[in-house]
């Protein structure tokens, strides 16, 4: 589990194909590697990836081809600029929200404006995430825990302030920046509760308008 508070920016520095998989070596700027074993989580642009070696200022971690296909993670190239975050422990600040740096689609930046000192970014999500975001809600967006200001269908609104974009990769982005997008996870264990039985039914469609009128949610 993480925070979503980014500790470190890091950089690619070295990507080896392994048949079909890779191994990312990450140089780890400001973050305290003390106490990091092998075989221990950090998130890498929101990502929950595993320490396989160690050495002075940098960490490397195997990454699936599950994870390179359905994050932006294949994308990265020695010299890519990268978010980085060490596991949380029962001692850590819960300074963001809950994450599990399991990533649920990978959404677009739209638009980057200036408001005064901050950044306002509109970013398009996946269709079927987007029945997870809502207005002054949480949102990971790289692994930086978010709140959502505006919501319109499948595209959401961001202010971003000068410190995050000071210590997050997030001062990169333009538009047409692909980014990782991790949604509440209360959001969706509350969907699942919510269809009870129906959960364990291959079937089932999931909510609908008439799901949520028939138990009672609509009127």
């Amino acid at each position: 589990m993480f925070t979503g508070i980014i500790q470190s920016v890091g950089e690619i520095v070295a990507r080896e194909a392994r048949g079909g998989d890779a191994r990312l070596s990450v140089a780890t700027g400001k973050l305290a590697m003390q106490g990091v074993a092998l075989g221990d989580s950090i998130a890498v642009n929101g990502v929950c990836l595993t320490a396989v070696d160690l050495a002075e200022g940098r960490f490397a971690a195997d990454v699936s081809r599950e994870t390179l296909s359905l994050t932006t993670l294949g994308d990265l190239r020695p010299g890519s600029p990268v978010n980085l975050e060490k596991a949380l422990t029962l001692a850590t600040p819960l300074g963001g929200h809950l994450v599990s740096g399991h990533v649920d689609g990978v959404g677009e930046v739209l638009e980057r404006r200036e408001d005064a000192r901050s950044w306002r970014l509109r970013i398009q999500a996946p269709a079927p995430l987007a029945r997870y975001i809502a207005q002054k809600g949480s949102i990971c967006v790289d692994g930086v825990s978010l709140t959502v200001n505006t919501v319109h269908g499948t595209q959401f609104e961001l202010n971003i302030v000068p410190h995050t974009l000071a210590e997050t990769i997030i001062r990169h982005y333009r538009p047409g920046t692909r980014v990782n997008l991790e949604v509440d996870l209360v959001a969706r264990y509350l969907e699942r509760l919510v269809l009870g039985e129906r959960a364990a039914d291959p079937k089932a469609e999931g909510l609908t308008t008439a799901f949520l009128a028939e138990h009672g949610f609509l009127k």
